[in-house]
């Protein structure tokens, strides 16, 4: 069954609901799977390779279909022009390198045809949230793998989305770097008020910036494991250098290594 949105009501932003993804090959990537995201949540899916944590996502954002079930969102009702409800930063920025970073924004709106009227001042405002600002009119070439992830996560909420979409985005960068873009991540979810959907392999991310972390089995993944991590906010290096950090990250490993050994074909 397609995707389907349904309105705005005190339901989860997002729903899914024996959700299953089979390949024409015949593989069984995921589920049944069913999972509530609640608006304005911070949820991290973390599971070994090949669990189906991506594959959850392109369902999520209708760039798949799933094979069973329902995938239902919700959104905030009428929406200005060019604003999507769907804001996806995948694994590589795949920015395109003819191109300043200020165009590698604005396309969203060029592949929606939306008008552009106010199209300069919410690239404006998305660079500055990402703090790149001064960096409008580089090419990608002239950036750090940190600074051009920052792109891709610009180009994602120029269209002021209500559920952001992230495929391990930090995964290819070094540790101090994704540190850093971790905090920026928390910064944003915090003045932003984004429900976030965020797919890693890394325990220590997870717990970092999660509310909510649901382990995932080996394929077809379903939910293994769910913890609510309810460190007070705002976090920052104190949390993460804290007893109570390195307890959770204890908890959430010990309920992954089942997935672990239980993986075929990753």
């Amino acid at each position: 069954m397609a995707q389907s949105v349904a309105p705005d009501t005190k339901a989860a932003a997002v729903r899914l609901r024996g959700v299953t993804k089979i390949y024409d090959t015949g593989v069984a990537a995921l589920g049944p799977l069913d999972l509530d995201v609640n608006s304005g949540e911070f949820v991290s899916l973390l599971g070994p390779s090949g669990c189906g944590k991506s594959t959850a996502l392109r369902l999520i954002a209708g760039l798949s279909a799933p094979s069973a079930g329902t995938v239902e969102l919700s959104h905030r009702g009428a929406q200005r022009p060019g604003s999507h409800r769907i804001g996806f930063v995948f694994q590589e920025p795949t920015l395109m390198p003819w191109a300043t970073v200020r165009d590698n924004v604005r396309l969203p709106f060029r592949l929606a045809h939306a008008p552009a009227a106010d199209a300069d001042t919410r690239i404006d405002d998305a660079l500055d949230q990402v703090g790149l600002a001064e960096f409008a009119g580089a090419y990608p070439r002239e950036l750090s793998g940190g600074m051009k992830m920052r792109v891709s996560l610009a180009r994602a909420l120029v269209t002021d989305p209500d559920i952001l979409l992230m495929d391990e985005p930090f995964a290819a960068l070094d540790e101090i770097t994704r540190f850093r873009l971790n905090n920026d991540l928390l910064s944003l979810w915090r003045s932003l008020h984004k429900t976030v959907i965020f797919v890693t392999h890394s325990v220590f991310e997870s717990v970092y910036l999660s509310q909510r972390v649901i382990v995932m089995t080996a394929r077809p993944g379903r939910i293994g494991a769910e913890f609510r991590i309810s460190a007070p906010e705002p976090r920052g290096e104190e949390f993460r250098t804290s007893a109570e950090y390195a307890a959770f990250c204890r908890e959430v490993s010990n309920a992954l290594a089942p997935s672990y050994a239980g993986q075929r074909g990753a």
